[in-house]
């Protein structure tokens, strides 16, 4: 990491860059931004909004479940929880005749109320708090590794599984005739989404975790006439405004995360009207 630290010296010529914390935030930025972006394009076209904000809230059950079995490891209790919630709601999901949306609050209001009161316990709830709202100043260069090894894995999934996640997405009876598992490469995209919230949540926070999942896809959208605009706009918005927003936070001494979200919204909007225009 020193080298790394070191050529952001070089090619930075800005004060903050002197901060060990603001480097370390910057690279998560740089790694982060593309994961969400890529998985963004999906959970938008999927429309999967309402499954990754559940994922998100159910980052305090799955907090509690580690902190009654023992666990030292905040992120690996909440990993397993996380894929275990997500293969039981699709299992449930596939085996009922509500909509996904009534599916996903279920399972979404058991696991934040199961959270909440197993946090609450003794009064100890005020030490979780920090997880709602995120910290990204406080990342470590081990998260930062663990972020860069989800890179890659969002890369190869891509490379090998995105023609058929999105073949399902697009229609399920004419993946299913093409003899592709809509629902096993379903299974997988939910873990891949489960993993990387939950490794995100604790400098993102409860939150925010999926605006900034979702509103880079969803201003691409706004812009993009085909597959190959749409990723990388949505990979432009979401490096470009997660690097502006640690950088102004810096300067006006606000929240990053927020900022991030702000910015997001704001690109949200200005591509909403510029598409508005053009339809007009």
């Amino acid at each position: 990491m020193n080298y790394i630290y070191e050529l952001l010296n070089i090619l930075i010529p800005f004060s903050f860059i002197s901060y060990a914390f603001m480097k370390n935030a910057l690279l998560a930025i740089i790694i982060s931004a593309p994961i969400f972006a890529l998985l963004g394009t999906m959970i938008v076209n999927k429309k999967m909004a309402f499954f990754s904000d559940a994922m998100g809230h159910s980052a305090l059950c799955g907090i509690a479940v580690g902190v009654l079995f023992g666990f030292a490891n905040h992120s690996l209790s909440m990993i397993i929880f996380a894929i275990l919630f997500s293969v039981l709601l699709n299992f449930v999901k596939d085996r009922t005749s509500y909509g996904a949306d009534t599916i996903i609050s279920v399972f979404t209001s058991i696991a934040l109320a199961l959270g909440l009161t197993l946090l609450s316990f003794g009064g100890s709830f005020n030490k979780y708090n920090s997880y709602l709202v995120g910290d990204i100043l406080s990342i470590t260069s081990h998260e930062i590794t663990y972020l860069f090894i989800c890179l890659i894995l969002v890369i190869l999934l891509w490379i090998f599984a995105y023609n058929k996640i999105n073949a399902e997405s697009i229609n399920s009876s004419l993946s299913k005739s093409k003899g592709i598992n809509g629902k096993l490469y379903d299974y997988i995209f939910s873990a891949f989404i489960s993993v990387v919230i939950m490794l995100s949540i604790r400098w993102i926070g409860v939150l925010l975790i999926n605006s900034l999942v979702i509103l880079p896809a969803a201003a691409a959208r706004n812009i993009s006439t085909n597959t190959r605009q749409y990723h990388i706009w949505t990979v432009l918005f979401s490096m470009v405004m997660g690097i502006s927003g640690l950088i102004t936070s810096y300067y006006i001494h606000v929240p990053t995360g927020p900022m991030i979200v702000l910015l997001l919204g704001g690109t949200f909007f200005i591509t909403f009207i510029i598409h508005s225009f053009a339809q007009s």
